[in-house]
């Protein structure tokens, strides 16, 4: 993106020390990362680097250590998954600043990647301390942030840094941001948002910026029980916030004052209880029991928002429709997000996706290949989703 510095205005790295934040804040049980997606995606930025005889020196929290050292979150078992990621030696320092730091950045030769320890072991890293990102900074001469999924937080190694040392999106942060400006920077229209998940509560900022935005706003899940009971629909037992059905409303008077259409249920897989496999049937949404949960969208409803997604020229995201995790109530999720894939793959819509649940689901449908773009990214991506200015990503900006 013109608006942002990237790889391409770096220049020659030959023998520079390139600090480069990355997300190494992977899943791990019992000792082993169950999930290396996040290490995956940076493998463009320190190849690319490491190739051109840079020394690549990556700075990444791991966990909550609330600014002491906790032996159970060092980066240095991480090291070793980093190495054979990315298929190259990946040296280790067991502090990121200080002596301990510099001999091990003294020791680089070009072209070497050397990951230093946490530094959340620092309490200036979540302070944002001037003198902790300056002694970030004493070991490098150009700063690359390639950790979107850190951008929302106003870190020393995430935003101080950039006050020290010339900085840069690396390839997978760039990615990111031209991906998010298809979404709602400058997307092609019509702009159809699939808003999903258990509350309303989590994501009013979300509905709030969205129906300014988008053309139609799809809401799922047990949020759009919410909206059903602010209408008047009996939901049963279902999961529903009564007292933000204000709140509901005010985001529904919005809507329609923005031109925005907003998509709800028509029908519904209601069960007795919530299990796998439980019994269950499909009923229209005003024929709720009162001892039934509304567990999952039905057909009608599926081909309802099948028609919409099939309409839009650009999709965005988050939250499943159902409790997706949960068979027979994965339907309704599974059938959309093989429908926006197969739009996708015939070159007819930009699909673009975030959050823990909706990237779960989509390789549950076994179609995350096929979405243009993919957010790791959590709470930044749900942050960009509301509008939210992301430090971050901000102190990139030319």
């Amino acid at each position: 993106m013109a608006e942002f510095r990237t790889l391409d205005d770096l220049g020659d790295v030959h023998g520079k020390r390139v600090l480069v934040r990355v997300d190494l804040n992977v899943p791990v049980k019992d000792g082993r990362v169950t999930d290396t997606t996040r290490i995956e995606r940076v493998i463009p930025t320190i190849a690319e680097l490491s190739s051109k005889g840079a020394k690549v020196i990556l700075l990444a929290h791991f966990g909550r250590p609330s600014g002491k050292k906790v032996a159970d979150l060092s980066l240095r078992p991480i090291a070793d998954v980093v190495e054979q990621v990315i298929d190259h030696r990946v040296h280790f320092a067991s502090d990121c600043i200080g002596d301990a730091a510099a001999k091990a950045v003294g020791d680089m030769a070009d072209g070497d990647v050397l990951l230093l320890e946490n530094t959340r072991f620092h309490a200036g890293e979540e302070a944002n301390d001037a003198d902790f990102a300056g002694a970030l900074a004493a070991n490098g001469d150009y700063y690359v942030d390639d950790a979107f999924s850190a951008a929302h937080r106003a870190h020393a190694s995430t935003e101080g840094l950039t006050k020290y040392l010339p900085a840069f999106a690396g390839r997978t942060m760039q990615a990111e941001l031209e991906a998010l400006e298809k979404g709602l920077g400058n997307p092609a229209r019509p702009l159809t948002a699939i808003v999903g998940g258990a509350k309303v509560s989590t994501k009013i900022d979300l509905l709030m910026n969205l129906v300014g935005k988008v053309d139609v706003l799809v809401i799922g899940g047990g949020m759009a029980n919410t909206f059903l009971a602010a209408r008047g629909t009996d939901v049963g037992k279902s999961l529903c916030e009564h007292d933000l059905a204000g709140t509901a409303k005010q985001i529904m008077i919005e809507a329609a004052n923005r031109g925005c259409a907003i998509v709800l249920p028509v029908d519904a897989m209601v069960a007795k209880e919530f299990k796998a496999g439980a019994a269950s049937e499909t009923v229209d949404v005003d024929a709720v029991g009162p001892d039934q949960m509304i567990l999952d969208v039905g057909e009608k409803t599926v081909a309802l928002v099948n028609q919409w997604i099939g309409n839009a020229a650009t999709l965005v995201w988050n939250g499943p429709l159902g409790a997706f995790e949960t068979e027979p109530f994965d339907r309704g999720t599974m059938s959309a997000a093989k429908y926006a894939a197969m739009r996708t793959d015939e070159g007819a819509l930009v699909s673009i996706a975030g959050g823990g649940d909706t990237v779960a689901a989509l390789n549950q449908a076994g179609v995350a290949e096929s979405f243009s773009y993919i957010s790791t990214a959590g709470g930044a991506f749900l942050e960009w989703m509301e509008g939210k200015p992301l430090p971050g990503v901000d102190a990139l900006k030319k």
